[in-house]
């Protein structure tokens, strides 16, 4: 699946149409807002993203995605009118996998698409996470405790996510508020404990590699 986040609606629906008749499925969305909701529910495999969006701008949007674990490697094609080479640079240099500027060739935009999904496609594998009997795939949103699906919240998700992609380093309270919620631990907050209690019972026996590290936080070990 392929999202573009596009608010002109004539390029929106051309792209969309020949995405499609191209055997690449593809939605289009207006605003941010739509394609937040739309990422929630489903991790799309690439993203083709407009600068000049109502709401906040694509690099914005760009940002968000890079600072989140499960579309940190998201492979993302910015698509914009802007064709100077500092704002190429400046998209590249946020994190964009490709730069196309309108107005552009759509035989030409496919076959960026295409080597993209084969590029990221080859790494698949080097995303995925296992630990004793637990399996965690951030890009496709998968985790599986002694080979059964889990179904984990947004955030209990990101936390395992940056547990287990981190083994062996001890993450403090703080660490994960800023790192997951984006604020700071103000010493009674008890966000972090919370989730972690919730995300071990979900695991089930794999809960048990959460470990607690008294006085400073929590850890999946070596």
């Amino acid at each position: 699946m392929i999202y573009l986040l596009e608010d002109d609606e004539s390029i929106r629906n051309f792209v969309e149409y020949a995405l499609n008749n191209s055997g690449l499925e593809s939605k289009g969305f207006e605003k941010p807002s739509d394609f937040w909701k739309a990422v929630e529910e489903r991790i799309p495999n690439l993203v083709l993203l407009d600068v000049m969006l109502p709401e906040e701008d694509g690099l914005e949007v760009l940002k968000k995605l890079r600072n989140r674990s499960e579309t940190r490697k998201l492979p993302v094609i910015m698509l914009t009118a802007k064709d100077s080479e500092y704002d190429k640079v400046i998209g590249l240099d946020s994190g964009a996998d490709d730069y196309v500027a309108k107005p552009f060739g759509m035989m030409e935009l496919i076959s960026r698409i295409k080597a993209l999904l084969r590029r990221t496609e080859s790494d698949t594998k080097k995303d995925e996470y296992t630990a004793g009997g637990l399996y965690v795939c951030p890009s496709k949103h998968i985790v599986r405790a002694n080979g059964k699906d889990v179904v984990l919240t947004y955030k209990e998700f990101e936390l395992l996510c940056l547990l287990i992609s981190n083994r062996g380093t001890v993450f403090t309270r703080d660490q994960i508020l800023r790192n997951i919620w984006g604020f700071e631990f103000d010493g009674e907050n008890r966000t972090v404990d919370v989730h972690v209690r919730t995300l071990r019972t979900k695991l089930g026996e794999c809960g048990q590699l959460i470990e607690t590290v008294r006085g400073i936080g929590y850890k999946i070990g070596d």
